[in-house]
This record gives structure tokens, sequence and C-alpha cells, in this order.
């Protein structure tokens, strides 16, 4: 049998493993509400300019309605011999109103039809994706501004660097949030342009209104060229890359989690509600929310992966290759969103062990670059001549098996006798991270300004958003 919808031209139907690899109901029926919305703005337009008559419109607009009310109910069943959404529903409207829905389909093509779905689902995902990321930057910005003078070990290479704060080590992934919010938000500014109206591919002789569609959803205007309006996917390509990099910003995180919840550490507990235990070992406390972020970000950047290679051997125009960017697309955004609410989760649940940081600051000599810049700042020394005298000290301290600031002043006075007593002013975690008070430094008075800079533009959004509602 002939599919019911386009089979005109065919004598048979497909054969089973055409239709098994053809069908996409499976998965853009996650469209449906998108599907339909474009549909009524679509049918709107076309009883506007008179193309249908105006009693034909009404029982679309109605019926497309009822389908919809199906679906949010369960009460529909999706056909996969129907293909895609677009056939179900139109299939189900024809059931409910006749012969009018055939006239639905008047000007458009299921080419400029899916790529007006795919973009409004796209752009309502990142509206969603908006939200939870500023939810995680106000879980930082709070647990920040109650440990802005919580000193932590600083790192490079995984070594003891320099203290900071744990505060200050927070509002670092709290900047990396806030760009992926406007790299995010570049994307929906360049992706709402309508295809609607493209067409197959070379638009339509039709007297349609493509900016009465674009407006009625929400879009800035349609797209300027109708080959480009059906084969274009830059917009879930930058929307991928956009939540890849947000997902590896997560997953660094989630990292140092993992890190800081290990006996070795010990830096931070978790509570029951984001760790598991163990089926065999009853001691056992698993940062496996930690570990499920770090993880599903490989499920992101391999759907970025996948779209690229979807498109990058694709001729103009639309070709049925492109069926395939919506299940990752899909599968990425999903799991990104998971991700984020799970990290916002962990970040207000973690309590960090204010005795166990403060003790490993002081560990690896961390204070030695303080020392540095005492012998710039107060003897006079060049720098490259101060971090000579410092190794030296350092080297002294580690043969007695001490801290630096422990080093009796005799002995700093051996390798340098301009050392004063005063010297031990800057050699304590303590007074190095209030002494770093440079533009973005992590003394305690930076970090809560930071930290309340924060969270005053956080409500400050959320009231203009109220206000716009």
């Amino acid at each position: 049998m002939s599919n019911r919808m386009w089979g005109g031209r065919f004598a048979s139907g497909p054969d089973a493993i055409m239709a098994e690899i053809n069908a996409s109901i499976d998965f853009d029926k996650t469209l449906y509400r998108q599907d339909i919305a474009g549909s009524k703005a679509h049918v709107a337009m076309l009883a506007q300019q008179g193309i249908i008559a105006a009693e034909d419109a009404r029982a679309i607009d109605a019926g497309l309605d009822a389908v919809k009310t199906e679906i949010d109910e369960g009460r529909f069943v999706f056909s996969r011999e129907l293909e895609d959404i677009h056939m179900n529903v139109e299939s189900r409207l024809a059931e409910l109103i006749g012969p009018a829905a055939g006239r639905l389909h008047t000007a458009r093509s299921r080419n400029d039809q899916v790529a007006t779905d795919f973009r409004l689902w796209v752009r309502d995902t990142i509206d969603d994706l908006d939200a939870a990321l500023a939810d995680l930057l106000q879980a930082l910005a709070e647990k920040a501004e109650s440990h802005a003078a919580t000193v932590m070990p600083g790192f490079t290479h995984l070594q003891s660097a320099q203290p900071v704060t744990f505060g200050h080590h927070l509002l670092a992934y709290a900047e990396m949030v806030g760009r992926d919010r406007g790299r995010l938000a570049d994307a929906r500014k360049r992706l709402n342009e309508c295809p609607l109206g493209s067409a197959a591919l070379a638009g339509t002789s039709f007297p349609i209104d493509r900016f009465a569609t674009a407006h009625a959803l929400g879009f800035d205007r349609p797209g300027a060229n109708s080959l480009d309006g059906v084969s274009d996917r830059d917009f879930a390509l930058e929307t991928l890359s956009a939540a890849a990099i947000a997902a590896v910003h997560l997953s660094r995180l989630a990292e140092e989690i993992v890190i800081w919840c290990s006996a070795q550490f010990g830096f931070v507990r978790l509570s029951d509600r984001f760790t598991t235990g163990s089926s065999i070992m009853p001691q056992k406390r698993n940062p496996d929310a930690a570990e499920l972020v770090r993880a599903k970000t490989g499920r992101i950047v391999g759907a970025l992966n996948t779209l690229l290679i979807v498109m990058k051997g694709l001729p103009m125009a639309y070709a049925k290759d492109m069926q395939e960017d919506k299940e990752p697309t899909f599968d990425a955004l999903s799991s990104l969103s998971l991700a984020i609410a799970a990290t916002a989760g962990m970040v207000r649940d973690l309590e960090p062990d204010v005795k166990a940081l403060r003790k490993a600051a002081g560990q690896g000599y961390s204070t030695a670059t303080d020392l540095a810049d005492w012998l710039v700042r107060v003897v006079g020394m060049p720098f490259r001549e101060a971090h000579h005298v410092t190794g030296r000290a350092v080297a002294a301290a580690a043969e007695k098996g001490i801290a630096l600031d422990k080093l009796p002043l005799e002995a700093l006075q051996a390798i340098d006798a301009r050392i004063t007593a005063e010297v031990y002013d800057v050699l304590t975690v303590e007074r190095s991270v209030k002494s770093r008070t440079s533009y973005g430094g992590t003394a305690p008075q930076n970090v809560r300004r930071a930290a309340r800079t924060w969270l005053k533009r956080l409500t400050k959004e959320a009231a203009a958003k109220a206000g716009a509602v």
C-alpha cells in the first residue's frame, strides 16, 4: 500500500527496511507543540491573504487545537506508517475535520515546516537552559559569598601554588557560566529568523505574507533566502557548540568535586542526596551525581560532532540526511539540562571542611610568592633576585621540615641580612589571600563584592522578566 499522504507518485509501498530507516516519528514527535504552533500561524496567514477560505481556516485552527489536546493528554496514537510528526498531525486533522484539512499544506513543504519546528524547539530549549544556568549561577554566587574568606589551596598543575579562598574558586565557575549564558543568547539571536514560506527550496507562487507568520511565531524576521531557509542547521550547530562548552565547564567542576570528596583530599562533603553507597563496601559514599555530570559531557560533545559530520558534505538544499539532526540535539540538550540541575543541586548541598582546607592551604610553601613580593616591595630587590632568595628560604624550611612562616628570623637573615621581622606579616595564608586586592584577585573583600554583583544582576534580570510577562 502506498503512503496515503504522498502516494500518488508510487505504485507500491516501501520495503520494511526502507520504512524503518525513513520513519522519524519515534523522536520527532517531540516537536508536536512547535509543529502545531507553526501550522496555526500558517493557516491564519493563508486566510488573511485570501489563499484559503476563512471558514476552512477556522475549522483547521480548531482541529489543530483538538489534536494538540489529544497529544497533551496522551490519547493520540502515533503511526510509524505516516513517518513523521507533520503527517501524523495532518492525518488526524483530516479525520477530525474532513477535506478542509488538505488546504493546510498550501504554500509550504515539509522542508520549511521541519526547519521552522526545529528552530522553535531549539529556541524554547535555549530559554529553558538559560533559566537553569541562571539558577546555577545563583547557587555559585550564594555559596561564594558564604565562603568569601574560607582559605583553600590554589593549584596549578594540581600542585599547591598560592592560597585562594573557596569563594574565589567558585566564582571562577560563575564567570564560566556567565559566558555560557552569553553564548546561548548569541545563538538564540542568530536563529531567530523564520524559514516558513521557503517551501521546498524555491519559495512559492502563492501571495503569502512571510512577515506575518514570522511575527506570529515570535521571530525577528523571515529568512532572506529560501534555499538557506530549508537547508540551514547552523542554529543547531551553534547551540550544540555552546552546549558542549557549557558541559565542559560542568565537567571540570564535577571533576573537582570528585577529587575534593575523596578521603585523600577531604575538602568537601556531599550529603546522601547526591551520593550513593556501595553494594559491597558499607563505608563508601560515592559522588555519583558528579561522576555522571562528567560523563554526560561526552554525549553532548559527541552530538556536536555528529551534526557537524552530517552537514559537512551536503549540497543545497534539503537532504534526508538532515533527519539525523534532531535525535542528537534532543539528547544533548536534555542531557545538559539535567547536568545543570544536578550541578546546581550539588553546589547548594556541598559543605567545605574549613579546617581541612586551611591546613592544605598552608602546605607546599604556598606563601613563597608572598615572600618574594615582600622582598621586592620592602627591600627593593629585583624580582629575579627575590625569587632566588625565596628559593633558598624554602629549601631551608624544607630541610628543617617546617612551614615557611615558622622559619626563624636568624635563618632568614642568614640568607639575606635585609630581611626583618615584618616579613612574618605576609607569610600566613590568611594574610596572603587578604593581600590579593587587585581587581579579580582572591581577597575576601573582592570575593564578597563579586558575589554580590552577580546576585544583584540575577535579581535585576528576574524582575525584568517578571515585568515583561
